[in-house]
């Protein structure tokens, strides 16, 4: 499933996405407080982390959905970590939504979630 590309309006920052529900209609709120953001050669992936209150979440996006999100971008740690910083708001809210699935150790954001 294709996701939305999400409209400035959605946002409140790129470090607060706001409040989402469960299906079981629970408030979540998730933010991305912490900018750091790190290349992982071994996952071939991008590592960031999200917060749930005291919870924190690590998230990976892999190197293939951003190069769907940034087709331009090369497969290096530079290029990725760019095109990771140059997405941040897109790729915090397909975080949010994969978060809202459920929780688990943590999440992976492939090319399907774009």
């Amino acid at each position: 499933m294709r996701l939305p590309r999400a409209d400035a309006g959605t946002l409140t920052s790129a470090t607060d996405i706001g409040t989402l529900k469960y299906d079981l209609g629970t408030l979540m709120p998730l933010s991305f407080p912490n900018q750091s953001r790190s290349y992982d050669a071994t996952r071939r992936a991008v590592r960031f982390w999200g917060h749930d209150s005291a919870m924190e979440a690590s998230f990976f996006v892999t190197e293939d959905a951003l190069k769907q999100i940034q087709p331009n971008a090369h497969l290096d740690e530079v290029s990725l970590l760019g095109a990771f910083d140059a997405n941040r708001d897109l790729i915090y809210a397909a975080a949010a939504k994969v978060y809202a699935r459920g929780r688990k150790g943590s999440y992976e954001l492939s090319s399907t979630d774009f």
